[in-house]
């Protein structure tokens, strides 16, 4: 498999990992009495289950977006920010725009 689908997947899993514990929790502290409702009522582990499904795919995308914008680009040269270009001055300028409606 090639690697970066097996650093998404990896990084979905623990996303959806962390929506397992997120639901697990908000059940074990009956927050907004959800533990209540997964335990008394007969739709109970229906809920349990769309909810689980739901902040899975939210925190398993949450996961990969980190993921991927904290990946790091091989090709920016050793030593940091030395070699990078510096931005000396800003120079404000006029920007003409048309009056229309």
């Amino acid at each position: 498999m090639p690697f970066l689908v097996r650093f998404l997947l990896r990084h979905a899993v623990i996303g959806v990992g962390v929506a397992a514990v997120f639901v697990a929790l908000l059940a074990a502290f009956d927050v907004a009495h959800l533990g209540t409702l997964f335990a008394t009522s007969s739709d109970g582990p229906l809920a349990l289950v769309v909810l689980t499904l739901a902040l899975g795919v939210t925190f398993g995308s949450v996961q990969m977006g980190f993921a991927v914008m904290l990946m790091s680009d091989k090709d920016e040269p050793k030593g940091g920010h030395r070699h990078r270009i510096r931005l000396t001055r800003l120079v404000p300028r006029l920007a003409r725009v048309p009056a229309g409606r």
